[in-house]
């Protein structure tokens, strides 16, 4: 073998490697992709159902003013003009605000026995359980994404492309803490 027989083959393997590394890289950009397509289908379905929520809440507890004004003010934002990154941090002030939305509602027997009440909070639950299971999901696939345009030599290609990390769909602290009834 020449020495130019050498260094084609060597080209030749480098090209198929970087050709390889970047269709993975692209297969798992869209694998990001659809999961944050299957999340944001939750995300909106929750999205929708607040203002339902909050109405029939309000009616109930006149005095949560506060609660009421910081998820309508949350709700007001166009949903659809969101990026995924506002969308992921919208909706953990969303799940934030949820949470005490939940120890308002322990205040109030009547609204616990209302059965519109009953019916909307088991739509939240099982649009919570979903969200939660897309999150899951949606995480696996950005670590993969990222863990591949971290690792070397798939970070040069992956940067040479334009191929980004995405954002994962982390809980704060506040939602880590007990809620207080």
């Amino acid at each position: 073998m020449t020495i130019i027989q050498i260094i084609s083959a060597l080209v030749c393997a480098a090209l198929i490697y970087v050709i390889y590394a970047y269709n993975k890289g692209i297969i798992y950009r869209n694998y990001v992709r659809e999961a944050f397509s299957t999340m944001d289908v939750y995300l909106k379905k929750r999205w929708d159902l607040l203002p339902n929520l909050i109405e029939l809440v309000k009616n109930y507890a006149q005095y949560e003013k506060n609660l009421f004004t910081t998820l309508t003010n949350i709700r007001t934002r166009e949903y659809s003009s969101l990026s995924n990154n506002e969308k992921i941090t919208t909706n953990q002030e969303v799940g934030q605000v949820l949470s005490k939305f939940n120890a308002v509602a322990e205040n109030y027997p009547d609204l616990k026995a209302n059965q519109t009440y009953i019916t909307l909070m088991q739509q939240m639950d099982a649009i919570e359980t979903d969200i939660a299971n897309a999150r899951k999901y949606y995480n696996g696939t950005v670590r993969e994404l990222n863990t591949f345009l971290e690792i070397f030599p798939t970070n040069i290609i992956g940067t040479f492309f334009g191929i980004d990390k995405a954002k994962l769909y982390e809980i704060n602290e506040t939602e880590r803490e007990n809620i207080k009834v």
